[in-house]
């Protein structure tokens, strides 16, 4: 009965991994609408990462992958995007905190969380990897240093 768990459960996971983005219509901080799909240079990575200013783990996050997104870019064909589930009540927190973070990433908004119930996500931090419109990889949570092991990770996609 074990190995049958096993075996159901990698499939599974082989399954969601392998789903295609969902298409969803989000808003960049500037105001303009940005379809989820757009991001479909071949062969490049996106990772998209699920936060709100009021999750203190999915800042951390950031902010760590802030600290070497540079060297990450030189090394792989990736761009992160930051994709905000901050509601109608925080959303005005977003922009003030992205500027004084300085974080070079593309910031996408999903106020009316469409993009995170689409692809099932439950909490935040949480991270997907996109590669030729395909989800090769997620992540739930954060832990320190968890950049490392992610860039590790993206090196193998």
């Amino acid at each position: 009965m074990n190995k049958i768990s096993l075996i159901f459960l990698f499939f599974v996971s082989l399954s969601y991994s392998q789903q295609n983005l969902p298409n969803v219509n989000l808003k960049n901080i500037e105001g303009q609408t940005i379809t989820s799909t757009s991001f479909n240079e071949v062969d490049k990575l996106y990772v998209f990462s699920f936060w709100a200013t009021w999750c203190a783990p999915c800042i951390q996050e950031l902010e760590a992958i802030s600290d070497v997104y540079s060297d990450w870019k030189s090394n792989l064909n990736m761009e992160l995007i930051a994709v905000s589930v901050d509601d109608s009540r925080t959303i005005k927190r977003v922009n003030p905190l992205v500027n004084g973070k300085g974080w070079d990433y593309k910031i996408l908004l999903d106020t009316n969380q469409d993009f995170k119930r689409a692809l099932s996500i439950a909490n935040v931090p949480y991270l997907i990897v996109v590669k030729n419109g395909k989800i090769v990889f997620t992540q739930s949570g954060h832990s320190p240093g968890g950049e490392e092991e992610l860039f590790e990770k993206l090196k193998t996609l």
